[in-house]
């Protein structure tokens, strides 16, 4: 598909923007999967007073500092993942700008990405990856070859054995240590995540998940609740984020890997 004529830095600018407002509506998604509540209905409030937010307390990462991080009408505390879900959409947005400019690419990544966030928010907040995402993202992702410049071999491929090395994972741990310490959501979401990083860096992606889930992992072991070497920590984002990775730099990673 031949790129649209505009502009390098208007691109990047509207792609930013694009990102950071739907870093605005995943939030919704994130939060109203959490409680049980309709994307639809109600409109924007503060999840403890029920107030209605204006214009101006609905702006993308700069509400959230002119607040002071808490509700004007109840001064209740506005939670951290408002922010950080909007600037990370915001900015990832503008990373796949720059890497595949106003391509029909960049905009099927979009796609991914808003499935990917929300998905990995959800399952921070409650160990849960909702077969309404994971399901579709899988069948997204196994067609992309349709209109991506990607291998269909490496496609299923990735797909196939993504999915199947951690099926094998979960089971073999089960049967030795009696533990289910690899949720079947992460098996469905590596449905997707393979499809996209092709076969070829399919290891390169759980590498850097696994690498990413280890460095946070010691922060959960500090907590209060924390069970030493059995606390729980949720894949899936990490998962992602390695997917993300991969895709943006995997080539480049890659290549440093191996000059190690």
């Amino acid at each position: 598909m031949p790129e649209m004529q505009l502009p390098p830095a208007l691109f990047h600018a509207a792609a930013l923007v694009l990102g950071l407002c739907l870093g605005s509506f995943y939030n919704v998604c994130v939060h109203r999967y959490l409680t049980g509540q309709s994307v639809v209905s109600p409109g924007s409030h503060c999840p403890a007073c029920g107030h209605v937010l204006s214009w101006w307390e609905n702006i993308p990462v700069l509400s959230y500092v002119l607040l002071g991080a808490r509700c004007r009408s109840c001064r209740g505390d506005i939670h951290w993942r408002y922010p950080a879900v909007e600037l990370l959409s915001g900015v990832l947005s503008l990373l796949f700008a720059l890497k595949f400019g106003p391509t029909l690419q960049w905009a099927v990544y979009m796609v991914f990405l808003g499935i990917f966030l929300v998905a990995g928010f959800i399952d921070l907040d409650s160990f849960i990856l909702p077969d309404i995402l994971t399901w579709p993202a899988a069948a997204l992702a196994l067609t992309t070859p349709l209109y991506l410049p990607v291998d269909w071999l490496e496609t299923a491929l990735g797909s196939l054995f993504g999915a199947g090395v951690f099926l094998l994972l979960q089971q073999a741990y089960l049967r030795l240590r009696g533990l289910d310490a690899l949720g079947t959501g992460d098996i469905k979401l590596m449905l997707s995540l393979g499809a996209l990083t092709g076969l070829s860096r399919l290891p390169l992606m759980i590498l850097l998940a696994a690498v990413s889930a280890l460095l946070v992992a010691v922060v959960y072991m500090r907590r209060p609740d924390a069970q030493g070497m059995r606390t729980a920590v949720p894949f899936g984002p990490f998962l992602c984020l390695g997917a993300i990775l991969t895709l943006l730099w995997g080539d480049t990673l890659l290549n440093w890997i191996l000059f190690l």
